[in-house]
């Protein structure tokens, strides 16, 4: 026969596991309109620099001829000849690249600063992804889920970030004394928050790399 103790450590240790996967929901349910306004900021701006795009098809084609330059489409043609290795620079550049560096440092260091580049980025990326031509019209069909997955993740980062921000300038509203313990208040929030982000980066990731490598040529043909 199973022992109160043991009983009441199998349930502790349910609740413990559940609570991962509770904790970020809890999180956006209690942050909802933020939430939103950062979906609405992310998607819309996204959407705004693609009709720039389409308007001024010069600053899209001054972009690609920069990815050119800077050696990024020489990446992407090199490591499409594998999926998996793909999927691991996808997954690098987002994660890290955009998330980590461009969002959540600068977030770090100054509140809602990170906010502030990625929507500079959102919209940039909307100008290179504009649709002005037919081969770009075709790519965007697939790589839209891309965007709707990887745009999702980075909300929630976003997201993080906002938190971690509110925490430090308004330390009371999260019950710390302090603007350093509303500031540790607030990383563990971006923790909570990253664990969804990472595991729909993963997913993007992966559907990113599957889809330039398969999907995108088996249009164009």
């Amino acid at each position: 026969m199973t022992s109160t103790a043991e009983h009441g450590y199998r349930i502790e240790q349910r609740g413990g596991d559940s609570r991962w996967f509770r904790r970020p929901f809890q999180i956006i349910r209690a942050n909802l309109r933020a939430y939103l306004a950062l979906n609405a900021m992310a998607y819309g701006l996204f959407l705004v620099g693609m009709g720039v795009g389409l308007m001024r098809p010069e600053l899209t084609g001054a972009n690609v001829v920069s990815l050119e330059q800077d050696g990024t489409s020489e990446l992407v043609t090199w490591a499409m000849s594998n999926a998996w290795l793909f999927s691991l620079i996808i997954l690098a550049v987002n994660a890290i690249g955009l998330s980590l560096v461009h969002v959540l440092l600068p977030s770090a260091i100054v509140p809602f600063g990170g906010i502030a580049v990625f929507a500079y980025w959102a919209f940039d990326t909307g100008v290179t992804l504009a649709p002005v031509n037919e081969v770009t019209a075709l790519t965007m069909i697939p790589h839209s889920l891309t965007v709707l997955v990887e745009f999702q993740a980075y909300v929630l980062v976003l997201l993080g970030a906002y938190r971690l921000g509110m925490s430090w300038l308004r330390p009371r509203t999260v019950g710390a004394r302090n603007r350093r313990q509303g500031y540790v208040h607030g990383l563990r929030q971006v923790g909570w928050l990253s664990l969804p982000a990472l595991a729909l980066l993963v997913v993007g990731a992966i559907y990113e790399a599957l889809e330039i490598i398969h999907l995108v040529p088996l249009l164009l043909s």
